[in-house]
Parts: structure tokens; C-alpha cells; sequence
């Protein structure tokens, strides 16, 4: 059993791994804003291995007071992807790199045995390379990726002694606590189920994807494997799919909705291999980017999501923009 502390660990992928790893009895402290869904724990309040602290990554002196006899530090806590990002670069910066090596000093104080980093497989660029793998020379795009390997770079350089290890993820799909429908997946299953319409835009690009319990798991198995992930850079995903099969998958488990092809100019392709850390750690998926379009339709049936098209929480760009001010504040 570890003590583990979870920043952003209110997202997405956050809320499905603080539940797999409150299973494996560990004792997790949440640290987390909470912008998109306040009560994403509701269903945990009563568990005594959970605490959630509501606070800002930028406020180090409240973070602080979370890291007595923690064992290890996931970090996941960002303002994710570029359009989120670029809505403010400036805070963007603040959030995604300036608190960045101000915590990573911080911590030096403490007895942290692991820290694990989530970083983006966006960092690679565009590639001409058929698979991209973790040796190949980093080339970001954006700001937001950039600022994403400016952090693994002070984290690979950190002299400290607690193991480290960055991950890079695939795009994750399927159904979680705390919903996003801003992902190529979540979207063509969204606008099928809903509209009864997938509309491809392209269709030959390649794009990586991750089932998201996949995902989670990947973070539990670095955790098993610390020795062996220390100092180390993975790859996570699963399939990489063009858009055109994406939107097959999507209408096979939406059989009624028409396909209809758009043509953009922009058709690069993005494509990772996870090769490494297979070979490394054992890590392989389990689930299938059909199964999380498949548990996404069930949620819809069951009407665990409702109103997902006017719901701002399920569209991070949104919940930023609402809430920028209040932000730049901070």
C-alpha cells in the first residue's frame, strides 16, 4: 500500500485511476481545481483511503501541505490540448511549465520515491517514420507541446534520487466520471448516437487512440514496475486507426447514423508505437477502441450523459473559456 498524490486527478483519466488504485487499497490524496465536475467523487465520499484538496497547481504553498509521507507523485494536472491552451497562451505557460520546476524544488524536501509524468505524445511532431518510437528526436508543433517536453527535460535532468518516469499518451477514448466529448472518438460516437450523422473530416489521417481504462492501467503498471520504468520515456496507446476507421467502428456501433465525408486541407497523420513498454514493463491494452465506442453508447442509452451537446462541462475548451478569468486571478 502507497501513499499517492494525484494532481489533476479530477480529469478525465484522473477520476478512472484514483478509483483502480483506491481497489488496490492504496491511499490516494486528490489535488485538483475541479473545473469540470465538483462532485466527480460523490459515489467516494465516504472512503476513507481518499482525500480530495481543492487547489491550484500554482499554489505551492497549499501543495505543500499534501506532501508529507507521500510516496509517489502522479502528475497530471495541465490545461490539455492546444486549443484550451491557446485560448490564453500566457496562462497556459503559467500552468503547463512556469510551476513546473518551482514544484519539482519543492518536493526535494520530501521522501518521494516515484513521480511519473504525463506528458503527450504530441511532443514527436509530424513524422515520416511508419511507427514513431520514444528514440526518435522530439519536434513540437505548438506551445503546448513544447512546454510538455521542456517539463520532461527538467525532470530527466532532476539530481534527486526518487525514481522518475514520463509517459506520453495516445488520445484517450471511451466513458469516464468526468466526461470529455472533445476527442475525435467521443465526438464521432456523440454526433452518431445523437445526430444520427458522422461526419469525417478527411478520413486518411492517421490518428493514435487508447481505451481509457487502458490508460489508467498503464499508470498502475509503471507504479508495479518503478524500478524498471525509472529514468524512462513510454509511448501509450493501442490502435492507430485512420479517421475513415474510426468512423467504421463508430457505425457499427450506430448503425442508423449516415456517414458523410468533408474534405480539409490539413490531413497529417499521427502514429506512435508502445512497443517499449510492452518489452519493458509487460504493459499491453486489454480493451479495444470498439469497446470504449461500445461502453460510450451504453452510457448514452442508460442516460448516464444527458445534454451532451449544450453541457459545457463535457468540452474542456469551454469550461476554460468560462472560467478564464477567474484564472488569471489566481
Amino acid at each position: 500500500m502507497k501513499n499517492i498524490l494525484i494532481l489533476g486527478g479530477g480529469g478525465y483519466v484522473g477520476c478512472n485511476l484514483v478509483r483502480k488504485l483506491l481497489k488496490q487499497n492504496h491511499n490516494i490524496i486528490v489535488y485538483d481545481l475541479l473545473l469540470y465536475k465538483e462532485d466527480v467523487f460523490e459515489d467516494l465520499k465516504t472512503n476513507k483511503n481518499l482525500k480530495i484538496i481543492k487547489g491550484d497547481i500554482r499554489n505551492l504553498d497549499l501543495l505543500e501541505t499534501c506532501l508529507e509521507n507521500i510516496d509517489i507523485i502522479i502528475h497530471l494536472a495541465c490545461i490539455s490540448n492546444d486549443p484550451s491552451y491557446e485560448l490564453n497562451p500566457n496562462l497556459g505557460k503559467d500552468i503547463n511549465y512556469d510551476c513546473f520546476p518551482k514544484l519539482i524544488n519543492k518536493i526535494k524536501n520530501f521522501n518521494i520515491e516515484q513521480f511519473i509524468y504525463a506528458s503527450s505524445s504530441s511532443v514527436y511532431g509530424v513524422k515520416k517514420e511508419s511507427l514513431v518510437t520514444e528514440d526518435l528526436k522530439a519536434e513540437p508543433l505548438t506551445d503546448y507541446s513544447l512546454f510538455k517536453l521542456k517539463c520532461e527535460e527538467i525532470l530527466l535532468n532532476e539530481s534527486s534520487k526518487f525514481n522518475r518516469t514520463i509517459i506520453r499518451p495516445a488520445t484517450v477514448c471511451g466513458y469516464s466520471e468526468r466526461q470529455r466529448l472533445d476527442v475525435i472518438v467521443n465526438i464521432l460516437t456523440n454526433h452518431a448516437y445523437f445526430n444520427k450523422k458522422i461526419i469525417i473530416h478527411g478520413g486518411s489521417q492517421l490518428r493514435p487512440n487508447i481505451h481509457i481504462d487502458d490508460m489508467a492501467d498503464s499508470y498502475l503498471h509503471v507504479i508495479e514496475n518503478s524500478t524498471n520504468a525509472n529514468n524512462e520515456i513510454f509511448n501509450v496507446g493501442d490502435e492507430n486507426h485512420s479517421v475513415n476507421k474510426l468512423a467504421e467502428m463508430v457505425n457499427k456501433s450506430c448503425p442508423e447514423a449516415e456517414l458523410i465525408k468533408e474534405e480539409v486541407f490539413d490531413q497529417r497523420s499521427y502514429k506512435i508505437s508502445s512497443e517499449k513498454i510492452y518489452k519493458k514493463l509487460g504493459f499491453k491494452t486489454k480493451k479495444t477502441i470498439q469497446n470504449a465506442i461500445d461502453d460510450l453508447v451504453d452510457a448514452f442509452s442508460q442516460k448516464k450523459l444527458i445534454n451532451t451537446f449544450n453541457d459545457d462541462n463535457f468540452y474542456n475548451i469551454k469550461i476554460i473559456k468560462n472560467k478564464l478569468k477567474s484564472l488569471i486571478n489566481d
